[in-house]
């Protein structure tokens, strides 16, 4: 049995996590002990002692709160930043004036930044500037107003602190989700270099020697040849590039499998978008190469339908009026703003006025099919012909005008 690839997913958050769970103990012994040895210094040290104890069995009830960001809801981060600054507001009831005054700490002390911290983790920058507005206004109002410079230090340490690693947390997540991606990018090619391998060590190898001895014998086995010969391009194409849907394909002695927009089973309905590449792919034959870019190239349903079919509309062209043994190619360029398909053949080329004569003999195939599609879409359809060098048609859809 083959070796199955598995895509392992590395979290940035989680020591993150562990840390702030860390802190949070450190932090509340460190506000007991404050408090343990300036005893005899507060006004009202039952005050204090009560809020602390709660402030104890609350950090040790919540321990597993703050192991991830699943268990830490916003329920709970409102709580966790209600008790710290309970514990800031109590203080000018529990602790003397001239401590306050002096910038003695808060009942929480640096327990504080834990709760706000959470919210960085959590939520990222935002969240982390409106919990720590909440935490520097009970402050400044703990002081009367006007707090001290160790004070307004702390708020803004805390402020900042929690701001910064809010930032770098959203960092780290994009990064994260851009790794998690690349790396089932690179899963799913070494499984379809695999897939390739055997496919071509047995499948293809058979179509191909089907193709071989049915144009050798003739007759009715060289139609069965031709046939093998148009399912092992298909096969390839589903090989390379993983974009042949299931369609309802009209075949032709001449450029193999031809395809309209409309035949396409594509997810979405008329709504979203839709990547172009799976509507062009099925368009690739003995006759018909195509290339596209290696990443999807979305565009809205509607819009990436009647480019498609602009597209077909071209083959066909090609098919009826460069001849039995003309090749073409399909060529998608993703330019970020804008989207263009180049449809060349090598056929005898158009003769020039041919198409102004065929416009004025009713027959509107050009004009219609393909320029007044690329016209609703607010793009553009360039037709160049060089009399005995073949065709070449380049439409370019606008991104920002697509409806």
């Amino acid at each position: 049995m083959a070796k199955r690839e598995r895509v392992v997913r590395m979290s940035v958050e989680q020591p993150l996590w562990r840390a702030l769970t860390a802190y949070r103990l450190l932090t509340m012994v460190y506000a007991v002990a404050l408090f343990g040895f300036a005893y005899q210094r507060f006004d009202r040290p039952k005050v204090a002692a009560g809020y602390l104890a709660c402030l104890a069995v609350w950090t040790l009830v919540t321990h597993r709160r703050v192991a991830n960001a699943a268990s830490c809801t916003k329920g709970f981060l409102g709580a966790d930043l209600t008790v710290a600054i309970v514990g800031i507001l109590l203080t000018p009831i529990a602790d003397t004036h001239e401590r306050i005054a002096a910038g003695g700490p808060t009942l929480p002390s640096i327990w504080t930044a834990g709760s706000v911290l959470a919210f960085a983790i959590k939520g990222g920058w935002r969240w982390a500037g409106f919990a720590s507005t909440f935490v520097a206004a009970a402050n400044v109002l703990v002081h009367g107003g006007n707090p001290t410079r160790d004070t307004l230090h702390n708020v803004l340490l805390v402020w900042v602190a929690s701001i910064a690693i809010g930032y770098v947390v959203e960092v780290a997540r994009a990064s994260e989700a851009t790794l998690a991606r690349a790396l089932e990018i690179e899963a799913a090619t070494r499984e379809r270099e695999r897939l390739a391998r055997d496919i071509h060590d047995g499948v293809l190898q058979v179509l191909a020697m089907v193709q071989r001895r049915g144009t050798e014998l003739g007759g009715e086995a060289a139609e069965l040849g031709r046939m093998a010969g148009e399912q092992e391009v298909a096969l390839r194409t589903l090989v390379s590039s993983g974009l042949v849907h299931t369609c309802r394909i009209s075949r032709d002695e001449s450029l193999g499998a031809l395809v309209t927009a409309d035949e396409v089973d594509e997810p979405g309905g008329d709504g979203g978008e839709l990547d172009l590449r799976t509507l062009l792919a099925p368009h690739a034959g003995s006759r018909v190469s195509f290339a596209e870019p290696g990443t999807p190239v979305p565009l809205p349903v509607p819009a990436a339908k009647e480019l498609a079919a602009a597209v077909g509309a071209a083959l066909d062209n090609v098919r009826r009026h460069a001849g039995e043994g003309a090749r073409a190619w399909i060529l998608v360029e993703d330019w970020g703003d804008e989207v263009i398909v180049t449809v060349r053949d090598d056929g005898p080329g158009i003769p020039a006025g041919r198409l102004d004569q065929a416009e004025g003999e009713g027959r509107m195939g050009v004009a219609l099919s393909i320029r007044g599609r690329l016209r609703d879409l607010g793009g553009t359809a360039e037709l160049v012909s060089v009399p005995g060098q073949g065709t070449e048609v380049e439409l370019k859809v606008p991104r920002g005008r697509t409806q």
